[in-house]
């Protein structure tokens, strides 16, 4: 066979130049990354050879092996795991199987800092040896397989795969050093970097004698960190170990370690992140919590171990009480698992309970990461929906902090029947919209939902404590049973007279026609002329909007168009609600005014350009 050249999937191309050029700190996690993948290697091994003994070592044999040659300047990673063949070659280190790869890279190159903090949260840090090494060769036999393979690349877009010998399954990955790398050659900064960065790895990661006098040398304690106690483990050792299981870079933000012996025994070690990763809304992101059986690795895609609105969290869980033969298949109906899986949930939720409870503050940071992933749950997980109600948080018109729904009722007015909330993409431009005007000015506080989420949880669970969720937006809201407190007796002041009123009304209806549903007017506005609400049991205004834009409706429903009889133009309309040439065009550039302050375009932008030249000639 001869040598096939390949190139590097676009992404990976631009991603190498960047990991090689532009990631100048923390150079020495090259060798963090590639003893996690070696581990890696052997648990799915382990696996394999439950139900296939011959193909692999067993139990005591598995091990990484570091070697270094100083003559060649090369430092080379050695496992016996499961090993790879030609076409995983091309796929594992040809591509990255994740369609959040261009994410990562336009986001790298937008931040002139090009964290390598980031370069984990998409599982790339195979590449990372490209921040110390010219040239990279892999050479690995697949368990069960005769067949063996060398990789080969300069990181510089292409890479190579030919015909090679290995003695046994497993791979072997070799740099060859850059000459401001060659401290990765000496004994004391490998065994260093060992012990700083994979103490926790449960397989002997040894360090070949590099000298015929010399012995070679087990470098970490090579037992797997959940199975100790937690008083024995420090904070770093915690980190590392959610560096390895999660392949990220960033601190943990909460972590969680139990024993539970019961009717159902089990371990987990379950971390919280401290930042988004870019994928977290991609439907293809798998969780990254994994699940053995007595230390024996079985899967790291348990679909049901972790509901998917806790989809952020990685770790492991290991159980005593799951059969070490069960197939994937088999697993995913196992009703121990779902036993499991619930017992999990609730353990997060309620140490979540805690942090929101008594750090506020540090509950912040979290909901502003993960707070539109766990309110998925609320529609998602019916068991636990009161635990959920109970941790999300919103921004609202009260204030600038973050407020609890038990918050909110405490403070509701007296008369206030229902929990108010207005649904968009950005609070700050809900802050100013015309429909919460009036619930501003009686000091009503508003909730500002601003995920795509929002829209669907709040229907399936439509109150909150005996009071209902409702729509600010909403035609049938009504303001009137509620007393402004300071402006009490200004409700009526400066109205236009209501005969004048209902002559305008009837005017705009008769000139709009189907373009809305209705015309009445409004105790929401107190400063804008007009603005639009949806009609009495129609969809959400903003539901609906997105709705179109992914191509699910056709065109936008009529709405209600609500004019402010307190507002200086509508009075002065009122006042020439009798002459027709006077409304023929005022009344759709109200419309038009209020389909802008929605951020929905005018129906035709050529004809309101002239209706509006029109008015403003009249006005001159």
């Amino acid at each position: 066979m001869t040598t096939e050249t390949f190139t590097f999937q676009a992404e990976v191309s631009k991603l190498l130049d960047i990991v090689a050029h532009s990631l100048y700190s923390h150079k020495e996690i090259f060798l963090r990354e590639l003893i996690s993948n070696a581990s890696d290697a052997c648990d799915k091994l382990r696996y394999q050879a439950l139900t296939q003994p011959d193909l692999g070592p067993d139990e005591a044999g598995f091990k990484v092996e570091i070697s270094v040659d100083e003559k060649k300047k090369t430092i080379s990673v050695a496992d016996n795991g499961i090993g790879m063949n030609h076409a995983d070659l091309v796929e594992t280190l040809g591509t990255i199987a994740k369609s959040g790869t261009q994410a990562f890279v336009e986001h790298l190159g937008k931040d002139g800092s090009k964290d390598v903090d980031q370069i984990g949260q998409f599982g790339v840090g195979f590449y990372s040896s490209f921040m110390v090494a010219s040239k990279v060769e892999v050479t690995t036999r697949k368990a069960g397989e005769d067949a063996a393979w060398l990789w080969s690349s300069d990181g510089k877009g292409s890479f190579t795969i030919d015909e090679a010998t290995r003695d046994s399954q497993g791979a072997t990955v070799t740099l060859y050093l850059e000459k401001d790398a060659k401290e990765y050659l000496e004994k004391l900064r490998i065994s260093t970097i060992v012990k700083q960065y994979s103490d926790h790895i449960g397989i002997p990661i040894v360090l070949k004698a590099a000298k015929d006098d010399e012995t070679d040398e087990t470098l970490n304690t090579a037992s797997a960190l959940w199975t100790r106690p937690a008083k024995e483990i420090t904070a770093e050792q915690y980190k590392e170990f959610y560096h390895h299981v999660g392949h990220t870079f960033d601190d943990p933000w909460l972590t969680l370690h139990n024993r539970i012996e019961g009717a159902l025994s089990y371990t987990s070690l379950l971390f919280v992140p401290s930042s988004k990763p870019f994928d977290l809304f991609d439907p293809e992101r798998k969780q990254h919590v994994k699940l053995y059986v007595n230390r024996v690795f079985i899967t790291d895609d348990c679909e049901g171990l972790v509901p998917p609105y806790l989809r952020f969290l990685s770790g492991i869980v290991d159980s005593e009480d799951l059969n070490l033969n069960i197939s994937r298949e088999m697993l995913q109906k196992d009703p121990k698992l779902k036993k499991l899986g619930a017992a999990l949930a609730k353990k997060v939720l309620a140490e979540l309970k805690k942090k929101a409870d008594k750090k506020a503050d540090e509950y912040a940071t979290f909901w502003d990461n993960f707070g539109g992933v766990l309110k998925e749950g609320l529609y998602e997980d019916y068991d636990n929906r009161d635990k959920l109600l109970g941790l999300v948080r919103f921004k609202h018109t009260g204030g600038d902090d973050l407020i609890g729904l038990e918050t909110y009722v405490e403070a509701m007015k007296e008369s206030q029947e229902a929990i108010y909330y207005i649904t968009g993409s950005d609070a700050e431009l809900l802050r100013t919209s015309p429909q919460i005007e009036g619930f501003k000015s009686k000091g009503i506080d508003v909730l500002l939902m601003t995920d795509s989420v929002d829209e669907f949880w709040v229907p399936s669970v439509s109150q909150y404590k005996d009071k209902p969720f409702k729509s600010a937006t909403a035609a049938s809201t009504d303001l009137s049973a509620i007393k402004d407190a300071e402006n009490a007796e200004e409700d009526k002041k400066d109205e236009a007279p209501a005969a004048d009123m209902d002559t305008l009304v009837a005017a705009l209806k008769a000139k709009l026609g189907d373009a809305v549903s209705d015309v009445r007017t409004s105790a929401r506005l107190t400063d804008s002329a007009v603005c639009l609400v949806a009609a009495e049991g129609g969809m959400d205004m903003h539901l609906e909007r997105l709705l179109q834009q992914h191509q699910k409706l056709d065109r936008l429903s009529p709405r209600v168009l609500e004019i402010n009889p307190k507002h200086a133009l509508i009075k002065k309309l009122a006042g020439l609600a009798g002459d027709d040439a006077a409304l023929e065009d005022t009344a759709f550039l109200l419309l038009g005014q209020a389909r802008i302050v929605e951020g929905e375009p005018v129906s035709d932008p050529a004809t309101f350009a002239r209706r509006m030249a029109a008015v403003m000639e009249k006005g001159l």
